[in-house]
Protein backbone atom coordinates (compact mmCIF):
# COMPACT_ATOMS: atom_id res chain seq x y z
CA UNK A 1 0.00 0.00 0.00
CA UNK A 2 1.20 3.35 -1.14
CA UNK A 3 2.01 5.70 1.78
CA UNK A 4 0.64 9.33 1.89
CA UNK A 5 2.08 11.99 0.33
CA UNK A 6 4.47 13.70 2.96
CA UNK A 7 2.47 16.13 4.82
CA UNK A 8 -0.70 15.38 3.45
CA UNK A 9 -3.37 15.19 5.72
CA UNK A 10 -7.36 14.67 5.35
CA UNK A 11 -10.04 15.80 8.28
CA UNK A 12 -13.62 14.29 8.62
CA UNK A 13 -15.94 14.50 10.88
CA UNK A 14 -13.69 15.40 14.07
CA UNK A 15 -10.89 12.85 12.49
CA UNK A 16 -7.91 13.94 11.13
CA UNK A 17 -5.56 10.89 9.03
CA UNK A 18 -1.89 11.42 7.65
CA UNK A 19 0.71 9.37 6.81
CA UNK A 20 1.20 8.70 10.42
CA UNK A 21 -2.01 7.03 11.69
CA UNK A 22 -5.71 8.27 12.31
CA UNK A 23 -6.18 10.74 15.42
CA UNK A 24 -9.78 11.80 17.24
CA UNK A 25 -10.23 15.46 18.17
CA UNK A 26 -11.15 15.43 21.71
CA UNK A 27 -12.78 18.14 23.90
CA UNK A 28 -9.58 20.19 24.28
CA UNK A 29 -9.93 20.50 20.41
CA UNK A 30 -6.46 18.41 20.51
CA UNK A 31 -6.34 15.82 18.05
CA UNK A 32 -5.08 12.26 20.16
CA UNK A 33 -3.66 9.26 18.08
CA UNK A 34 -6.53 6.22 17.93
CA UNK A 35 -5.52 2.39 18.61
CA UNK A 36 -6.09 1.27 15.41
CA UNK A 37 -4.32 -1.80 13.00
CA UNK A 38 -2.95 -1.15 9.92
CA UNK A 39 -4.92 -3.22 7.78
CA UNK A 40 -7.79 -0.86 8.72
CA UNK A 41 -5.87 2.22 8.14
CA UNK A 42 -5.10 0.96 4.74
CA UNK A 43 -8.58 0.13 4.01
CA UNK A 44 -9.76 3.64 5.22
CA UNK A 45 -7.23 5.18 2.99
CA UNK A 46 -8.39 3.26 0.03
CA UNK A 47 -12.07 4.53 0.66
CA UNK A 48 -10.87 8.29 1.01
CA UNK A 49 -8.43 8.19 -2.09
CA UNK A 50 -11.30 7.09 -4.30
CA UNK A 51 -13.01 10.63 -3.30
CA UNK A 52 -16.40 9.47 -2.42
CA UNK A 53 -16.85 6.90 -5.58
CA UNK A 54 -17.55 3.12 -4.96
CA UNK A 55 -15.06 0.88 -4.45
CA UNK A 56 -15.12 -2.70 -5.60
CA UNK A 57 -14.20 -5.10 -2.45
CA UNK A 58 -11.91 -6.70 -5.31
CA UNK A 59 -10.51 -3.40 -5.78
CA UNK A 60 -10.10 -2.95 -1.92
CA UNK A 61 -8.55 -6.80 -1.46
CA UNK A 62 -5.85 -6.18 -4.23
CA UNK A 63 -4.77 -2.84 -2.71
CA UNK A 64 -4.86 -3.73 1.27
CA UNK A 65 -3.80 -7.73 0.58
CA UNK A 66 -1.33 -7.13 -2.36
CA UNK A 67 -0.18 -10.60 -3.61
CA UNK A 68 -1.80 -12.18 -0.98
CA UNK A 69 -4.76 -15.13 -1.14
CA UNK A 70 -7.12 -14.03 1.80
CA UNK A 71 -10.44 -14.90 2.64
CA UNK A 72 -13.32 -11.77 2.20
CA UNK A 73 -14.32 -12.06 5.84
CA UNK A 74 -10.68 -10.24 6.44
CA UNK A 75 -12.10 -7.07 4.31
CA UNK A 76 -15.15 -7.50 6.37
CA UNK A 77 -13.40 -7.45 10.07
CA UNK A 78 -11.58 -4.24 8.90
CA UNK A 79 -14.98 -2.67 7.99
CA UNK A 80 -16.01 -3.74 10.94
CA UNK A 81 -13.59 -2.22 12.99
CA UNK A 82 -13.75 1.43 10.91
CA UNK A 83 -17.32 1.40 11.65
CA UNK A 84 -16.49 0.94 15.28
CA UNK A 85 -14.28 4.03 15.45
CA UNK A 86 -15.41 6.36 12.99
CA UNK A 87 -19.46 5.88 13.73
CA UNK A 88 -19.41 6.65 17.21
CA UNK A 89 -22.27 9.36 18.06
CA UNK A 90 -23.03 9.24 14.16
CA UNK A 91 -26.49 10.49 13.90
CA UNK A 92 -26.79 9.61 9.84
CA UNK A 93 -25.59 6.40 9.10
CA UNK A 94 -22.15 4.97 8.68
CA UNK A 95 -19.05 6.99 7.47
CA UNK A 96 -18.27 3.78 5.41
CA UNK A 97 -21.57 2.81 2.85
CA UNK A 98 -22.07 -0.48 1.87
CA UNK A 99 -23.45 -0.74 -1.87
CA UNK A 100 -25.10 -4.47 -2.21
CA UNK A 101 -22.80 -6.77 -4.25
CA UNK A 102 -20.88 -4.40 -5.15
CA UNK A 103 -18.55 -2.39 -2.72
CA UNK A 104 -18.28 0.17 -0.28
CA UNK A 105 -17.82 4.03 -0.28
CA UNK A 106 -17.04 6.59 2.09
CA UNK A 107 -19.88 8.58 3.27
CA UNK A 108 -18.06 11.55 4.88
CA UNK A 109 -17.05 14.54 3.78
CA UNK A 110 -13.37 15.14 3.50
CA UNK A 111 -11.32 17.65 3.17
CA UNK A 112 -7.66 17.61 2.27
CA UNK A 113 -4.81 19.97 3.61
CA UNK A 114 -1.97 18.98 0.91
CA UNK A 115 1.48 20.08 3.11
CA UNK A 116 2.05 23.67 4.34
CA UNK A 117 1.20 25.25 0.79
CA UNK A 118 -1.45 27.39 2.42
CA UNK A 119 -3.84 26.21 0.14
CA UNK A 120 -7.59 26.23 1.67
CA UNK A 121 -9.15 22.93 2.23
CA UNK A 122 -10.28 21.32 -0.85
CA UNK A 123 -13.67 19.83 -0.22
CA UNK A 124 -13.48 16.09 -2.14
CA UNK A 125 -16.30 13.99 -1.29
CA UNK A 126 -19.82 14.68 -0.27
CA UNK A 127 -21.61 11.54 0.17
CA UNK A 128 -24.11 9.34 2.45
CA UNK A 129 -27.85 10.29 3.52
CA UNK A 130 -27.74 14.02 3.94
CA UNK A 131 -29.98 15.57 1.02
CA UNK A 132 -28.41 15.08 -2.34
CA UNK A 133 -26.66 17.91 -3.83
CA UNK A 134 -28.69 20.82 -6.60
CA UNK A 135 -28.26 19.46 -9.83
CA UNK A 136 -26.53 16.11 -9.00
CA UNK A 137 -27.18 13.56 -11.33
CA UNK A 138 -25.92 9.98 -12.36
CA UNK A 139 -25.44 8.68 -15.98
CA UNK A 140 -26.78 5.54 -15.98
CA UNK A 141 -24.69 2.99 -19.10
CA UNK A 142 -26.76 3.40 -22.10
CA UNK A 143 -28.32 -0.01 -23.08
CA UNK A 144 -27.55 -1.45 -26.30
CA UNK A 145 -30.63 -2.39 -28.14
CA UNK A 146 -29.13 -4.19 -31.78
CA UNK A 147 -28.39 -7.00 -32.93
CA UNK A 148 -25.14 -6.07 -33.29
CA UNK A 149 -23.07 -6.17 -30.01
CA UNK A 150 -20.09 -4.68 -31.66
CA UNK A 151 -22.11 -1.20 -30.86
CA UNK A 152 -21.79 -1.86 -27.25
CA UNK A 153 -18.72 0.55 -27.26
CA UNK A 154 -21.51 3.28 -29.35
CA UNK A 155 -23.01 3.40 -26.29
CA UNK A 156 -20.36 3.09 -23.93
CA UNK A 157 -18.84 5.84 -25.71
CA UNK A 158 -22.09 8.49 -25.30
CA UNK A 159 -22.29 7.57 -21.69
CA UNK A 160 -18.81 8.47 -20.96
CA UNK A 161 -19.09 11.36 -23.31
CA UNK A 162 -22.56 12.53 -21.62
CA UNK A 163 -20.43 12.28 -18.11
CA UNK A 164 -18.20 14.44 -19.01
CA UNK A 165 -19.87 17.03 -20.40
CA UNK A 166 -22.58 17.40 -18.09
CA UNK A 167 -20.09 17.29 -15.22
CA UNK A 168 -19.07 21.27 -17.00
CA UNK A 169 -22.47 22.56 -16.28
CA UNK A 170 -21.75 25.12 -13.50
CA UNK A 171 -22.36 23.91 -10.03
CA UNK A 172 -23.01 20.21 -11.52
CA UNK A 173 -22.23 17.29 -9.39
CA UNK A 174 -21.90 14.16 -11.66
CA UNK A 175 -21.11 10.56 -10.48
CA UNK A 176 -17.93 9.36 -11.68
CA UNK A 177 -18.29 6.59 -14.97
CA UNK A 178 -16.40 3.89 -12.98
CA UNK A 179 -19.19 4.00 -10.56
CA UNK A 180 -21.98 4.73 -12.41
CA UNK A 181 -20.73 1.51 -14.60
CA UNK A 182 -21.82 -1.08 -11.70
CA UNK A 183 -25.33 -0.65 -12.55
CA UNK A 184 -24.51 -1.76 -16.49
CA UNK A 185 -26.89 -4.22 -17.27
CA UNK A 186 -29.04 -4.67 -13.91
CA UNK A 187 -32.72 -3.71 -13.38
CA UNK A 188 -32.85 -1.67 -10.32
CA UNK A 189 -34.97 1.16 -9.29
CA UNK A 190 -33.78 4.87 -10.26
CA UNK A 191 -35.06 5.53 -6.64
CA UNK A 192 -32.89 3.01 -4.94
CA UNK A 193 -29.97 4.26 -7.38
CA UNK A 194 -30.04 7.42 -6.02
CA UNK A 195 -30.01 6.90 -2.64
CA UNK A 196 -26.89 4.84 -2.83
CA UNK A 197 -25.16 7.47 -5.05
CA UNK A 198 -26.37 11.04 -3.32
CA UNK A 199 -28.06 12.01 -6.58
CA UNK A 200 -31.51 13.78 -7.56
CA UNK A 201 -31.39 12.76 -10.75
CA UNK A 202 -30.46 9.95 -13.21
CA UNK A 203 -30.21 9.46 -16.88
CA UNK A 204 -31.08 6.91 -18.43
CA UNK A 205 -31.13 5.48 -22.34
CA UNK A 206 -30.90 3.25 -25.24
CA UNK A 207 -29.11 2.95 -28.56
CA UNK A 208 -30.32 1.02 -31.61
CA UNK A 209 -28.51 0.50 -34.82
CA UNK A 210 -30.81 -0.73 -37.99
CA UNK A 211 -28.83 -0.68 -41.02
CA UNK A 212 -27.13 3.08 -41.97
CA UNK A 213 -29.75 4.44 -38.96
CA UNK A 214 -29.50 5.04 -35.38
CA UNK A 215 -31.66 5.55 -32.59
CA UNK A 216 -30.94 7.10 -28.93
CA UNK A 217 -33.85 7.30 -26.71
CA UNK A 218 -32.85 9.00 -23.84
CA UNK A 219 -34.70 10.05 -20.48
CA UNK A 220 -34.11 12.56 -17.22
CA UNK A 221 -35.55 10.79 -13.80
CA UNK A 222 -36.44 12.42 -10.43
CA UNK A 223 -34.76 10.03 -8.14
CA UNK A 224 -36.74 11.02 -5.37
CA UNK A 225 -40.09 9.92 -6.99
CA UNK A 226 -39.46 8.09 -9.89
CA UNK A 227 -40.98 10.31 -12.20
CA UNK A 228 -39.82 10.92 -15.55
CA UNK A 229 -38.77 14.48 -16.12
CA UNK A 230 -37.56 14.75 -19.65
CA UNK A 231 -37.37 12.67 -22.75
CA UNK A 232 -36.48 12.41 -26.35
CA UNK A 233 -34.98 10.62 -29.10
CA UNK A 234 -32.83 11.18 -31.56
CA UNK A 235 -32.41 9.70 -35.06
CA UNK A 236 -29.06 9.68 -37.74
CA UNK A 237 -28.31 8.36 -40.53
CA UNK A 238 -24.68 6.24 -38.84
CA UNK A 239 -22.11 7.37 -42.03
CA UNK A 240 -19.83 8.72 -39.50
CA UNK A 241 -20.48 7.14 -36.22
CA UNK A 242 -17.88 9.50 -34.01
CA UNK A 243 -19.94 12.55 -35.61
CA UNK A 244 -22.65 11.01 -34.78
CA UNK A 245 -21.46 10.22 -31.23
CA UNK A 246 -20.38 14.02 -31.18
CA UNK A 247 -23.97 15.56 -32.15
CA UNK A 248 -26.13 13.33 -30.03
CA UNK A 249 -23.93 14.13 -27.00
CA UNK A 250 -23.99 17.56 -27.41
CA UNK A 251 -27.61 17.85 -28.12
CA UNK A 252 -28.25 15.58 -25.12
CA UNK A 253 -26.07 17.95 -22.59
CA UNK A 254 -27.43 20.99 -23.86
CA UNK A 255 -30.95 19.59 -23.16
CA UNK A 256 -30.50 18.85 -20.12
CA UNK A 257 -28.77 21.53 -19.03
CA UNK A 258 -31.51 23.29 -19.23
CA UNK A 259 -33.63 20.72 -18.10
CA UNK A 260 -31.62 20.35 -15.29
CA UNK A 261 -31.39 24.23 -14.33
CA UNK A 262 -35.19 24.52 -15.17
CA UNK A 263 -36.10 21.53 -12.08
CA UNK A 264 -33.90 23.43 -10.10
CA UNK A 265 -35.38 26.43 -10.13
CA UNK A 266 -38.77 24.88 -9.00
CA UNK A 267 -36.71 23.36 -6.59
CA UNK A 268 -35.46 26.46 -5.12
CA UNK A 269 -37.64 29.15 -6.03
CA UNK A 270 -41.53 28.17 -5.21
CA UNK A 271 -41.96 24.88 -3.62
CA UNK A 272 -45.35 26.31 -2.70
CA UNK A 273 -46.58 27.28 -6.21
CA UNK A 274 -48.70 24.30 -8.07
CA UNK A 275 -48.93 26.54 -11.32
CA UNK A 276 -45.16 26.53 -11.36
CA UNK A 277 -44.59 22.71 -11.13
CA UNK A 278 -47.47 22.03 -13.58
CA UNK A 279 -46.05 24.50 -15.80
CA UNK A 280 -42.42 22.56 -14.90
CA UNK A 281 -43.94 18.75 -15.47
CA UNK A 282 -45.23 20.05 -18.82
CA UNK A 283 -42.27 21.42 -20.65
CA UNK A 284 -40.11 18.96 -19.49
CA UNK A 285 -41.99 16.22 -20.43
CA UNK A 286 -41.76 17.61 -24.24
CA UNK A 287 -39.11 17.50 -26.53
CA UNK A 288 -36.71 20.22 -27.30
CA UNK A 289 -38.71 22.92 -28.82
CA UNK A 290 -39.69 26.54 -29.70
CA UNK A 291 -42.43 25.72 -26.84
CA UNK A 292 -40.10 23.84 -24.39
CA UNK A 293 -37.42 26.62 -25.06
CA UNK A 294 -40.02 29.53 -24.40
CA UNK A 295 -41.11 28.13 -21.20
CA UNK A 296 -38.05 27.55 -19.46
CA UNK A 297 -37.26 31.25 -20.36
CA UNK A 298 -40.34 32.07 -18.56
CA UNK A 299 -39.24 30.02 -15.26
CA UNK A 300 -36.30 31.60 -15.45
CA UNK A 301 -37.59 35.10 -15.57
CA UNK A 302 -40.16 33.94 -12.78
CA UNK A 303 -37.11 33.12 -10.39
CA UNK A 304 -35.61 36.20 -11.45
CA UNK A 305 -38.57 38.23 -10.46
CA UNK A 306 -38.83 36.20 -7.28
CA UNK A 307 -35.25 37.25 -6.93
CA UNK A 308 -33.39 40.26 -8.58
CA UNK A 309 -30.27 39.67 -7.52
CA UNK A 310 -29.75 35.85 -8.16
CA UNK A 311 -26.69 35.40 -10.11
CA UNK A 312 -28.05 31.90 -10.70
CA UNK A 313 -31.44 33.00 -12.50
CA UNK A 314 -29.58 35.62 -14.42
CA UNK A 315 -26.99 33.01 -15.73
CA UNK A 316 -29.35 30.05 -16.43
CA UNK A 317 -31.86 33.15 -18.13
CA UNK A 318 -29.04 33.97 -20.53
CA UNK A 319 -27.77 30.75 -21.21
CA UNK A 320 -31.74 29.67 -22.36
CA UNK A 321 -31.92 32.65 -24.30
CA UNK A 322 -28.51 31.94 -25.72
CA UNK A 323 -29.33 28.19 -26.07
CA UNK A 324 -32.65 28.65 -28.44
CA UNK A 325 -30.34 30.97 -30.71
CA UNK A 326 -27.90 28.71 -31.57
CA UNK A 327 -30.91 25.99 -32.59
CA UNK A 328 -32.27 28.79 -34.48
CA UNK A 329 -35.70 28.22 -32.50
CA UNK A 330 -36.10 32.25 -32.11
CA UNK A 331 -37.78 35.05 -34.21
CA UNK A 332 -35.97 37.38 -32.36
CA UNK A 333 -32.38 36.71 -32.35
CA UNK A 334 -31.49 40.06 -32.22
CA UNK A 335 -33.35 40.91 -28.84
CA UNK A 336 -32.47 37.48 -27.39
CA UNK A 337 -28.49 37.98 -28.01
CA UNK A 338 -28.56 41.88 -26.22
CA UNK A 339 -30.56 40.41 -22.82
CA UNK A 340 -28.03 37.89 -22.77
CA UNK A 341 -24.86 40.49 -22.69
CA UNK A 342 -26.98 42.50 -20.62
CA UNK A 343 -27.42 39.77 -18.05
CA UNK A 344 -23.89 38.18 -18.00
CA UNK A 345 -22.21 41.77 -17.60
Amino acid sequence: MEALAAGETFLFEGFRLDRRGLFRRDEREVFVPVAIGSRALDVLRVLIAAEGDLVSKNEIMVAVWPRTVVEDNNLTVQISTLRRILDQGRADGSCVQTVAGRGYRFAAVVTRHAGDSGISPTRVAVIGTRPPPPLSIVVLPFANFSNDLDQEYFADGITDDLTTDLSRIAGSFVIARRTAFTYKGKAIDTRQIGRELGVRYALEGSVRRSGQRVRANTQLIDTGTGAHLWADRFDHDACDLFALQDEITSRIAFALNLELIAAEVTHRTDHGCAGLRTSRAAHLSRPLSRNTYAEAIRLFEHALRLDPQSVDAQSWLAHALTGRMHFQMTGSAAADLARAEMLVR
